[in-house]
């Protein structure tokens, strides 16, 4: 971001703004600064208002695919406002459908949230994994390139002799994916970790840097790392040969590369939500990969669509958070722009615009990291329900009777839990 601001072109009087570095990575900081608080401080907004923040989710998809629709026919536009609609059909049957279930829906992220507050140091290696994350995309990049500068004889000027391999374009993308993959893995196992220590045994998780914190990671990267590394293989090959049937489609223009990459595309999402529920059993029990999917199996046998409907209408909930604090830090960077006469974009809307954009991409990210934990912690949550519940009741009495009580609202037929 600091370097893309360097020249900023103003188009109305055709000269060039040269944006002073010092001020962009002024206003980077104080912006995450003012994300990492907002963002914290939504984790006790949560837990208050969870139930109407899940509601509001749904009402929000509703109607923005009803904006959708409606600009589709003011404009004339006949496929945005059939998308439109059928988004809006789609989504205000879908939330008459899972109302009764808001409210377990909400229990569990109330216990999730709780569960992060008080482990709240497990945020510090999320963090540290964006920033790893971040740094092996520059080292791949450059490896990338540099390798095939040099196999396809290229010159200064970017002129290549050859077309790269794709066999080695595959590799690289594997390797690049893989890695990802694993880092995001190992995060999400520490979670899991985390939060079944303060479900079965809270006394061992209840401060920030408690010691089911630590031994969690501990494992994630020790034990638990060989079943972390298999999931993620599996993702990470689906991935590499969905780009490599992208690169196809976009070179030759094919129709079955394209149904291929859509097909991939959706095989990926499967096993990402599959490997998503096996890596809580992983944390939770240090189960092998293989045997953690059996489990999982298992689990959706037991609950079906309870388990995906729960997960998703929090995950509704988490996207909107943080493009909340993403939209705050925006305003906050533009405010802060305003009162200290930092000039990151010059005169005219560049000057709000530009500090706008660099508060939401910091504060968006710096909250997205957040909610990615408080996800694991949701589906942690969820797993040890229907494994634990008797457990859950003698450690978190409050929590698992205001579960029971939502869980008997939304199945009645179901609740068998004493």
């Amino acid at each position: 971001i600091t370097l893309g601001y360097r020249n900023l072109e103003d188009v109305e009087e055709n000269d060039k703004y040269t944006a002073d570095e010092t001020e962009v990575i002024f206003l980077l900081i104080v912006t995450f600064i003012i994300g990492f608080v907002m963002s914290s401080l939504t984790l006790g907004f949560m837990m208050i208002f969870a139930e109407s923040l899940i509601k509001c989710a749904l009402w929000f998809n509703i109607i923005t695919a009803g904006c959708l629709a409606m600009v589709g026919f003011v404009s004339g536009i006949p496929q945005m406002a059939l998308m439109g609609l059928i988004a809006f059909a789609i989504s205000a049957y879908y939330a008459y459908c899972v109302w009764s279930r808001v409210p377990f829906a909400a229990t569990n992220l109330i216990s999730a949230a709780t569960a992060v507050r008080s482990n709240f140091g497990v945020t510090f290696f999320a963090y540290a994994a964006l920033f790893v994350a971040f740094l092996w995309s520059v080292w791949w990049a450059l490896t990338m390139g540099s390798t095939f500068y040099v196999v396809d004889g290229c010159e200064m000027n970017g002129q290549c002799e050859s077309d790269p391999a794709w066999y080695l374009v595959f590799l690289f993308f594997l390797s690049y994916y893989w890695t990802a993959q694993v880092i995001q893995n190992t995060v999400h196992v520490t979670v899991a970790g985390t939060v079944g220590t303060w479900w079965f045994t809270p006394l061992e998780a209840s401060s920030c840097c408690s010691s089911a914190v630590r031994s969690s990671w501990i494992r994630s990267v020790t034990s638990a790392f060989g079943s972390i590394c298999l999931g993620s293989l599996i993702v990470a090959i689906i991935q590499a040969t969905k780009e490599i049937m992208h690169s196809i489609r976009e070179n030759s223009d094919s129709c079955l590369a394209c149904l291929l990459e859509c097909i991939l595309g959706w095989i990926e999402w499967i096993f990402e939500y599959f490997n998503r529920w096996a890596f809580v059993y992983v944390g939770l029990y240090g189960y092998s990969f293989m045997e953690a999917g059996t489990n999982v199996i298992n689990l959706f046998k037991a609950r079906g669509w309870t388990t995906i409907i729960t997960d998703n209408l929090v995950d509704n909930v988490l996207t909107m958070v943080s493009g909340g604090v993403g939209v705050l830090t925006g305003l906050a960077g533009v405010l802060l722009c305003s009162v200290f006469k930092v000039d990151v974009g010059g005169e005219g809307y560049q000057g709000a615009v530009v500090p706008f954009g660099i508060g939401f991409i910091a504060g968006f990210v710096i909250c997205s990291v957040l909610m990615s934990v408080v996800s694991s912690a949701v589906n942690t949550v969820i797993v040890c329900y229907a494994e634990a519940p008797n457990e859950f009741q003698q450690s978190h009495p409050q929590l698992s009777n205001n579960m029971r009580a939502a869980w008997k609202q939304a199945w009645p037929a179901q609740f068998n839990y004493v």
